[in-house]
């Protein structure tokens, strides 16, 4: 079965591909039983779509999959941490697991700007892991917003 780290190479695939189309590159992938369900890749510039996040996407694709919109037993594998719109997605779609790779100190909603996983009227829990792969996915968004600048 493949590892946490073998999955986020593939959600960094999806943020380069985000990427390369001009868009913030942040990348998805959602997994169930050790294989990869859906994928999703930022698109908000391309799609005029401000909810068109790369888990958005990933989950959009993942129901689709399943035929439903309780995903339950997958992990998401995420190239930055959630902003609160996607962990409030994350949560109602019944995640079991994320795993992001780098933090978000101006919008992550999984325990840089708050933690709304560990809001207790949630109804649902999902275990959250940070820092896998970190320096490759900040590397990743620093890049981008360093040619943005140019």
């Amino acid at each position: 079965m493949a590892s946490d780290i073998e999955f986020m190479r593939l959600a960094i695939e999806q943020a380069e591909q985000a990427g390369r189309a001009g868009e913030v590159p942040v990348g998805a992938v959602l997994v169930r039983a050790g294989k990869v369900l859906a994928t999703g890749a930022n698109r908000p510039i391309s799609s005029h779509d401000p909810t068109a996040h790369a888990e958005i996407e990933a989950l959009r694709a993942g129901g689709r999959a399943l035929g439903g919109y309780r995903l339950t037993d997958t992990t998401l594998y995420v190239t930055l941490e959630p902003c609160a719109m996607c962990a409030a997605a994350i949560v109602h779609a019944r995640v079991r697991r994320l795993v992001f790779g780098a933090w978000d100190p101006r919008a992550g909603a999984v325990g840089s700007i708050m933690n709304l996983f560990a809001q207790p009227a949630l109804n649902h829990r999902v275990d959250a892991f940070g820092g896998v792969l970190m320096a490759e996915c900040a590397a990743l968004l620093k890049a981008f917003f360093e040619q943005r600048r140019a």
